[in-house]
């Protein structure tokens, strides 16, 4: 073979090998994730839980995986658009946190795609699948039964402020607020307690909502597990403290942010889960095998520092049985 031909074959290998390779590259897998409420600063580390639990399972956002963000910033009706919107780009999963809202927004767009939820109330009874060890359908997930809580918190608050008429905030655009009324009556009703039902749907409605409290002699405060209250939470806390409420909440982030006391399941653990099923999914595990998580821990939070500023005195029986303490 003379040298010219030999170089010419060379070359054109050369120029071929690139197009090869570029053929052969694997496409970066895409999915969906869905929200009720809005990004920022205060979903943040809940958000840093879900790709916490992502990377666990191998995958990093912006090297192997894409995520596209839907977010309703607390209008509830975007749900369903958005979660359409997911379903017409042909994302690979749905992780549908924010609440029963958002699974079932996602769960009416598509019936193939899997969907990944957190739900506060019981997934079974909900319809969300049809069994928590072996789910049917496209769904799966994390519940974290926060409804089933608040009868807990209800009889801790009244350990600690006993004989105060409570009130539950509530937004009444939660599909599932009527279920929640209904049994936090009927604990309060078991324990003697005076309940009154205060409704917040909007930011400008907090105002109004503790007003109304004050207004109606309520002396200690219920806070509902609603997705928009977790992330206007740091506008509650300061509107308890203003108006000198004591006041129980489902989640830590609560107490840590100023709240006298929180009692519940960790939700970051709920997010790191929800990541790491997105991962095996991505890896190609059905999600009809992958079971519905529940709570392992529950957490009593007290804030001493807060509880000194309302002038209350933890008895010792409450302090003794708290997982955390913040001076």
């Amino acid at each position: 073979m003379r040298r010219r031909e030999f170089i010419t074959l060379v070359g054109c290998g050369t120029l071929a090998w690139p197009l090869g390779a570029r053929a052969q590259t694997p496409r970066i897998p895409v999915m969906g994730f869905l929200h009720s409420v809005s990004a920022g600063g205060t979903f943040e580390p809940l958000l840093a839980a879900f790709h916490a639990g992502l990377k666990e399972s191998g995958y990093v956002e912006g090297g192997n995986v894409t995520i596209l963000y839907r977010w309703a910033e607390g209008h509830y009706d975007r749900l369903p658009g958005l979660a359409a919107d997911l379903v017409k780009q042909k994302v690979m999963l749905i992780a549908a946190t924010g609440g029963l809202v958002s699974a079932k927004a996602a769960l009416n767009a598509t019936s193939s795609i899997p969907v990944l939820f957190i739900s506060g109330f019981d997934p079974v009874q909900e319809g969300l699948v049809t069994s928590l060890n072996r789910p049917s359908g496209n769904a799966t997930g994390f519940s974290v039964y926060t409804t089933e809580l608040i009868k807990k918190r209800l009889e801790l608050l009244r350990n600690l402020v006993p004989g105060a008429k409570m009130a539950l905030l509530l937004n009444p655009r939660m599909q599932v607020a009527p279920i929640e009324e209904r049994d936090t009556r009927n604990a309060a009703r078991d324990h003697g307690v005076d309940l009154v039902i205060l409704k917040a749907s909007a930011p400008s409605e907090f105002d109004q909502a503790f007003a109304s409290a004050v207004d109606q002699g309520v002396g200690a405060l219920l806070v509902s597990a609603d997705p928009f209250f977790t992330g206007q939470r740091t506008r509650i806390v300061e509107l308890a403290a203003r108006h000198k409420l004591p006041a129980a909440y489902p989640w830590r982030q609560y107490a840590v942010a100023g709240g006298l006391m929180s009692y519940g399941p960790r939700i970051s653990e709920a997010y790191k889960w929800i990541g790491r099923y997105a991962g095996r999914i991505l890896k190609g595990e059905k999600v009809n095998d992958l079971p519905v998580q529940l709570p392992r821990e529950f957490d009593l939070v007290l804030n001493l520092k807060t509880s000194k500023q309302l002038g209350l005195k933890v008895p010792y029986p409450l302090l003794a049985t708290a997982n955390e303490t913040i001076e």
